[in-house]
């Protein structure tokens, strides 16, 4: 009804999940990226916790479509199956059209459609939503299908989706080794405010909308307190608040209309579930067990870079030499944000960049730096510094003499970067410099 008004293509705030609107602000990104590695390993049973609406079928979606094409993977939607209707629903997606009768004839077929899948090359996860409603003993057979496996693999591999009931469900004793077999274990925080409203101008750029900022920030103190930072609730209030606009015949949105939008939708303010992100503290196990690898892989990304000289994006611009690749993660980092600070300090305080991806923890950096280090605008720089008052490495893109470039520059990034890249200038970049060592 609203988007000719806004100047939409087609409904941004739809609770659909669909992946092009996925948000990578949030830590969803660096969650996805330990999602993948992990599944990339094969071992144990994975686990991703979220507060109802919160993003858990969007971040199963993504991940979904972002497996090697080496690994098929298999939608268990229905927590009330019983374990002969989850073999079977397996099998069925396996191509086993006809299951046996008994359970153990089923585990046999199980078993020899996933020998021939190792075979030929080929690994198999299950995706199970809504584990929390799973009862313990389904549970613990779940548990018992990755028993399955070779003298060196594991046939099967599962990751479990589901609310904060699901780590009450498993702390029942009855079902230990389930528990113990978990490798790694993430927390779907709710958006703070300020990923509310990268959220929010995210979602909006991918529909069509090139205008300023519609939702200012009082409005998005607001919705985030009310939406307690999920994005189901956040989707809900953003499309009535639209609609009430676009009612009032005004391009201006008001607390009047998101209160309109909240009693509308029944919603009274929401506390957050969580006011500390353990999510990703598991990051020090990955960066830990992998660090040689990831800086192999930052090494050989930034190869690459280094053989393209960047294009200028302002007249009388010289670019940074090209960073001197090391090997081991941390200290690449700190010689690249390093360059950053002597840029920093040599370049013009309204010069502008884009931030395409931050993270608390230099292993994280250096698997966001492999990630988008091509499909950003060069050159890529990497910051330290302080984001929303915590110590943090950022990703930088780009260099732009004004908002107006950078703000075309933005519009126009790749899919792989649609998310949280926002704006950054010179000037303000230079009072959140942490000393790099």
């Amino acid at each position: 009804m609203y988007f000719d008004y806004f100047g939409l293509k087609e409904a941004p705030f739809r609770i659909t999940p669909n992946t092009e609107y996925w948000y990578a602000g949030g830590q969803r990104g660096e969650m996805l990226a330990a999602l993948l590695y992990a599944i990339g390993q094969g071992e144990g049973i994975i686990k991703v916790v979220g507060e109802v609406g919160s993003g858990k079928t969007m971040l199963c979606r993504k991940l979904v479509i972002q497996l090697p094409d080496s690994i098929d993977s298999i939608y268990l939607g229905n927590p009330t199956l019983s374990p002969d209707d989850m073999l079977a629903a397996i099998l069925a997606d396996l191509g086993v059209d006809l299951p046996e009768n008994s359970r153990q004839a089923r585990l046999a077929q199980l078993n020899t459609a996933l020998l021939a899948r190792h075979e030929s090359g080929r690994r198999v996860v299950v995706f199970v939503e809504e584990a929390q409603g799973i009862a313990l003993d389904n549970l613990e057979f779940l548990r018992l299908l990755t028993n399955l496996e070779t003298a060196t693999d594991k046939l099967l591999q599962i990751v479990l989706f589901g609310q904060p009931e699901l780590d009450v469900q498993l702390a029942n004793p009855s079902i230990r080794q389930l528990k113990d077999r978990i490798t790694l274990s993430l927390n779907l925080s709710p958006l703070a405010e300020t990923e509310v409203a990268d959220y929010l101008r995210s979602r909006l750029a991918v529909a069509g909308y090139r205008g300023p900022d519609l939702f200012a920030p009082a409005l998005i103190a607001r919705m985030t307190q009310i939406s307690g930072g999920l994005s189901r609730r956040i989707n809900v209030l953003a499309d009535k608040t639209l609609l009430a606009a676009y009612a009032g015949q005004t391009h201006t949105l008001t607390p009047a209309h998101l209160d309109a939008a909240a009693g509308d939708a029944e919603m009274q303010s929401r506390p957050r579930q969580y006011t500390i992100r353990p999510a990703l503290r598991r990051w020090a196990w990955l960066s830990a067990g992998v660090a040689a690898a990831l800086g192999l892989l930052v090494f050989v990304a930034w190869q690459a870079l280094s053989q393209t000289s960047p294009t200028p994006q302002a007249a009388g611009h010289v670019p940074t030499a090209a960073p001197v690749p090391v090997v081991e993660p941390t200290a690449h980092l700190t010689e690249l944000a390093r360059q950053t600070q002597r840029w920093l300090a040599a370049s013009p305080s309204g010069t502008h960049v884009i931030q395409v991806a931050s993270a608390k923890e230099a292993g994280e950096a250096a698997v966001l730096l492999v990630r988008f280090g091509h499909a950003a605008p060069q050159p890529v720089r990497v910051l330290h510094g302080l984001s929303q008052g915590a110590p943090a490495w950022m990703i930088l893109a780009g260099e732009y003499p004004n908002r107006d470039t950078a703000m075309a520059a933005l519009r126009t990034l790749p899919a792989t970067l649609a998310g949280s890249p926002f704006l950054r200038t010179v000037g303000k970049m230079r009072t959140v410099v942490l000393p790099t060592g």
